[in-house]
């Protein structure tokens, strides 16, 4: 677990430099380059829009005329692309996965032919004997007899070894090896029956302690805790999300408006993986041989970094959106020139991050490209589904509701606003 802890150390490090930079480093750059920074051009440098007749405004205007229409779309195709999220099979990606040039896959189809898949997952079971048992060889003998017939009657067991004792008769030891891989949902099945029932079963009533352990079983421990731990993990990246957002721009509606729609793209993310790497559509040109679960700590991993993109993209539109609802105090008219504002940018950031993170695909590495393939997608779905079609028909729809916060809230929540102190909204024409 300590590796969880390090990655998200150094990504929360990483994030504070970022942003220091961006407020001391990139302006004293920007002074002293001056008009030298445009000396080379890649092209005409295309202006922003400062009318209503852009493309982007004409799409606003679209979405204002239909917005239910463009709201159900766009919900339609996060909720097939989420499908496959309901078999989601996390697990450890071993050797299994890797190309069949690699050594390490070439011994680990070696050993599967040979003595079954199981072999290279095999699983110890130590049994702890008290005193008296360990003083007694019979006693010893008869509980090693009980345990292993009860492993083997196990559901999933291709062969057990008889329990030997260890020199001080302290602890039998025993192996199990499973009739499936390490990677197998069943080998996943057998681990839990022997943790939860079959060891303890075999030595209830002895005084003996059991351990089920190896390399197989501390893989499926880490997911089983990563499991356990996500929705307190989400939980609370969202609860923080909506009450800086709600601090932000003093509107529970919009707060949670953005942390939900972001829940949808992170949901689609999941399932595009799930159907190319566990469903393997796809998989092959992936470079990925055979079918695999997902490894557990990848959708932690792209929740965390996902929301935090998504957010980005959340603040930078909605702050714009705010800017003119502020000054016109016309809900449509903000929609239309915030999105017109910042659509170019985010549609640019959103090209830079999924270029990024799609180069990864070209690793050999499986979980790599797993991650790889689910932070690009969730940009893709986010830039397009999310911000051109969900947060414009949802505010079309909630109209001024989009603004209202209680006055007892608003008196209470600290003020972050990014646009100064708030103007008194002028009559819309």
């Amino acid at each position: 677990m300590s590796f969880i802890g390090t990655l998200g150390a150094a990504a929360g490090l990483t994030v504070i430099v970022a942003a220091a930079a961006s407020v001391t480093l990139t302006p004293a750059l920007l002074g002293l380059l001056g008009r030298r920074i445009d000396r080379l051009r890649v092209r005409t440098p295309v202006a922003e829009p400062t009318g209503t007749n852009d493309v982007w405004h004409r799409w606003a205007a679209r979405v204002g005329r239909s917005p239910w229409l463009f709201l159900v779309a766009g919900l339609v195709v996060l909720g097939v692309l989420a499908i496959p999220v309901g078999s989601l099979h996390l697990g450890h990606i071993d050797a299994g996965a890797q190309p069949t040039s690699s050594t390490d896959r070439r011994a680990y189809d070696l050993i599967s032919q040979g003595f079954g898949p199981g072999a290279n997952g095999p699983i110890t079971v130590v049994a702890e004997l008290d005193s008296q048992q360990a003083a007694d060889p019979s006693q010893s003998q008869a509980l090693a007899t009980t345990l292993q017939h009860d492993l083997s009657a196990a559901p999933g067991v291709a062969s057990v070894t008889p329990p030997k004792p260890t020199p001080d008769h302290a602890l039998l030891v025993s192996t199990v090896t499973p009739a499936t891989g390490p990677q197998d949902r069943a080998t996943t099945d057998l681990i839990h029956t022997l943790e939860d029932h079959t060891v303890p079963d075999a030595l209830s009533g002895t005084g003996a302690t059991g351990y089920v352990t190896g390399p197989t079983v501390s893989g499926q421990t880490f997911t089983d805790t990563l499991v356990a731990k996500l929705p307190l993990i989400i939980g609370v990246v969202v609860a923080a999300a909506f009450v800086l957002l709600l601090c932000v721009f003093r509107s529970p509606l919009v707060a949670l408006k953005a942390a939900v729609l972001n829940l949808f793209s992170i949901a689609a993310a999941y399932g595009v993986v799930v159907a190319v790497f566990q469903w393997g559509w796809g998989g092959s040109l992936l470079g990925v041989g055979e079918k695999v679960p997902i490894e557990s700590y990848v959708p932690m991993m792209m929740f965390a970094i996902i929301f935090g993109l998504s957010m980005d993209y959340e603040v930078f539109l909605l702050a714009r959106i705010r800017e003119t609802w502020l000054h016109r105090g016309d809900n449509h008219l903000s929609v239309a020139t915030g999105l017109a504002a910042t659509a170019r940018v985010i549609t640019c950031a959103a090209l830079i991050m999924t270029s990024v993170f799609l180069a990864f695909m070209l690793s050999p590495n499986v979980v790599v490209k797993m991650l790889a393939l689910g932070l690009g997608v969730s940009v893709i779905v986010d830039a397009t589904v999310v911000r051109l079609l969900l947060v414009p028909a949802t505010m079309y729809l909630f109209g001024r509701a989009n603004w209202w916060i209680p006055a007892w809230l608003d008196r209470r929540l600290p003020r972050l606003d990014p646009e100064g102190p708030a103007q008194p909204p002028k009559p819309a024409a």
